[in-house]
């Protein structure tokens, strides 16, 4: 793959020319545990804004999608994927592709590596090795520190060439264990994380290991993202995310239920599925919400977006699961700034590095729903602070979020 810089782009798109690596010569595959995957808009947005700069990616999933459900903008992505083999594999199978290795290195240096992961992460493993050696690919990056990193990791050393990975949340705070994080920190040659909150929480627990660690935000195109001022826009709540516990919605609705107390007339619209439908619908049910909150299931980007344009305002009230899992920074909640929408959310992980509180939008406690109800109730009431709130993180979100920008920033990693 050569970067096709257009006159316009060259000033984003170039490649690092530093470093051990031509520009000319980089090569790089993505490696995700599942692609696509509904809930990794972030993932597909860069994957479509690195193919607008220039760059032909190969994709390696390490599963096949689950859900059945894609979003309208996966039509325009034209990197090719490739799906490493997942089930069914037999003794046979590791046998018949470790001795079809004879484009490779021989595999004895690498030996320790491939017993330490399970037998199908070898297997893929040794098969990505073989696809990077067969497509000339000369760098790999993974999405998420966990599943997708470890076999490009592997793979990357068997290959001989470089690999680097993004880091975002649960698989740094409570899914990787903390000697293999460490070790990937240390052999990868870059590694993105999506706020300045994680890229600290990775210095402070492994030191030097971690000097390599960037923070390069989820980028957003904002073509797909129009803003309108929210002024006159009704009484409507808009949440939208996977229905699980780091999402805070059971606490939405208690104050939600405050709200109506105090005598609002406000609607609740929660797009999003889980394994908490069934108790956060039985809880609405028992606060007596029924007839205000409506639940969507998941929906495809574009029909989120329109509701989160429509809404008054946009709840993210997050918190750090009993597990330690968390968000890093939600990209809906990106969304919904871009489109005009004020937001109220908690100050977890990276959340307070675009919602300063009074500026860009309200933050609260976690946990607290007395807080979310009296932030909540102060926009509905209030059409020039939605207003003025807004905008500024409008302007937030076009200064720092652009996803081209973003997207060359990740690059730049990639001839390191």
């Amino acid at each position: 793959m050569r970067p096709k810089c257009t006159s316009d782009q060259a000033g984003l798109a170039r490649p690092r020319r530093g470093g051990h690596v031509n520009a000319d010569d980089i090569r790089v595959g993505y490696v995700t545990k599942m692609f696509p995957r509904f809930s990794e808009t972030f993932v597909l947005t860069e994957l479509l804004q690195l193919e607008r700069l220039g760059y032909e990616v190969e994709i390696f999933s390490l599963r096949p999608p689950a859900d059945g459900r894609f979003h309208a903008k996966l039509a325009d992505l034209r990197a090719p994927v490739t799906y490493l083999t997942s089930s069914g594999i037999r003794a046979a199978d590791l046998w018949s592709e470790f001795a079809a290795t004879d484009e490779l290195d021989e595999l004895g240096p690498h030996l320790d590596e491939l017993l330490r992961l399970d037998y199908r992460s070898a297997l893929q493993a040794v098969q990505l090795a073989r696809h990077c050696r067969r497509l000339g690919l000369t760098h790999l990056h993974a999405h998420f520190a966990s599943a997708g990193t470890t076999v490009a990791r592997v793979a990357a050393r068997i290959a001989g060439i470089s690999y680097g990975f993004t880091a975002h949340a649960k698989d740094i705070y409570c899914e990787v264990d903390q000697d293999d994080l460490r070790r990937k920190l240390r052999d990868a040659v870059d590694v993105v994380t999506v706020s300045d909150f994680n890229r600290d929480y990775l210095t402070s627990e492994f030191g030097a290991d971690a000097d390599r660690v960037r923070r390069v935000y989820n980028g957003l195109d904002l073509d797909a993202f129009e803003f309108s001022d929210p002024s006159e826009r009704s009484a409507t709540i808009a949440a939208i995310g996977r229905l699980v516990e780091k999402k805070g919605f059971d606490v939405l609705l208690d104050a939600l239920a405050l709200l109506l107390a105090d005598g609002h007339q406000v609607d609740l619209v929660l797009v999003g599925s889980g394994v908490l439908e069934g108790a956060l619908r039985a809880q609405a049910e028992r606060l007596g919400l029924a007839d205000r909150v409506t639940m969507l299931g998941s929906l495809p980007q574009h029909r989120v977006a329109e509701i989160v344009a429509t809404a008054a305002v946009f709840a993210a009230p997050c918190v750090v699961g009993e597990d330690g899992n968390r968000d890093g920074l939600p990209t809906v909640l990106l969304e919904a700034m871009a489109l005009g929408t004020p937001c109220v959310a908690t100050p977890v992980t990276g959340i307070p590095e675009i919602i300063e509180h009074e500026v860009t939008g309200l933050l609260v406690p976690e946990r607290d729903p007395r807080a979310l109800a009296d932030a909540l109730n102060r926009l509905l009431d209030d059409p020039v602070l939605r207003s003025g709130l807004a905008k500024a993180a409008r302007d937030l979100v076009e200064t720092e979020f652009d996803a081209r920008r973003q997207a060359a920033l990740v690059a730049e990693g990639f001839g390191r």
